[in-house]
């Protein structure tokens, strides 16, 4: 039945498009760790999945985009300060988890245990939403600025770390770990020590097809599209 409702919106989004071809399919840019659930979404358009800021970046430089889908506000407020797009809104909520490998090898029930000898920790970049947020986790818990093994571009990124080996531990979202189950497993943060990241939208002010842009915007917002995102993990924008 989900699949089916998301083809009925593809069908949509080809009514209200200037053209048939695919070139006049939306370009969707989404951050990374939304790739499972937009994918679920069967709506005829073309995905862009990278870290948020990235994303921005192509965007500001004229990357032909129609919507945008952030894993945070600051990402989405660059854009809006620069006037490149509508007024956002946001769509989705995601939890911060400590993923390490099936069996929990290293023990890590904590943020605190990411801090000892031997763990090799992995990190998103700070610029990228993901990143920045595991930082306000470690802040928020009363620990030290995190020394990651490297600092990666997205959480797709610093996932393959961990599921290569060369990590034993990811601060990423519980979205992420469920749409790897059976090949990492998740370390629940406390509450008081988590981090909520919001998930905004918005049409690109140069997009083409904005009546379709506006059509794929609302279908994520809607109970259809929530249903989705629900079934993926995340939770509701309020």
């Amino acid at each position: 039945m989900r699949r089916l409702v998301f083809v009925v919106i593809g069908v949509a989004l080809l009514a209200v498009s200037c053209g048939t071809d695919s070139s006049d399919r939306l370009d969707v840019f989404g951050a990374a760790s939304l790739t499972a659930a937009f994918n679920d979404m069967h709506a005829d358009a073309t995905f862009n999945f990278a870290g948020s800021q990235v994303l921005a970046t192509q965007i500001e430089a004229g990357a032909p985009a129609d919507v945008f889908a952030s894993a945070d506000r600051r990402n989405m407020q660059t854009l809006v300060d620069a006037g490149l797009v509508e007024a956002p809104r946001v769509f989705a909520r995601n939890k911060l988890v400590i993923a390490v490998a099936p069996g929990n090898p290293e023990n890590v029930r904590s943020l605190g245990d990411l801090e000892r000898d031997g763990i090799t920790l992995v990190l998103a970049d700070p610029a990228v939403p993901a990143g920045n947020y595991a930082r306000q986790a470690f802040a928020k818990a009363g620990l030290p600025e995190p020394r990651p093994a490297s600092n990666e571009l997205d959480v797709k990124a610093a996932l393959a770390k961990l599921t290569s080996g060369e990590a034993d531990a990811v601060v990423v979202y519980a979205t992420d770990v469920q749409a790897l189950a059976g090949q990492v497993e998740a370390v629940a943060i406390l509450d008081d020590q988590n981090v909520i990241a919001e998930y905004p939208i918005a049409v690109v002010k140069a997009s083409t097809h904005k009546d379709a842009a506006e059509v794929f915007v609302n279908e994520v917002l809607g109970p259809n599209g929530q249903r989705v995102l629900e079934n993926r993990g995340f939770l509701p924008p309020s």
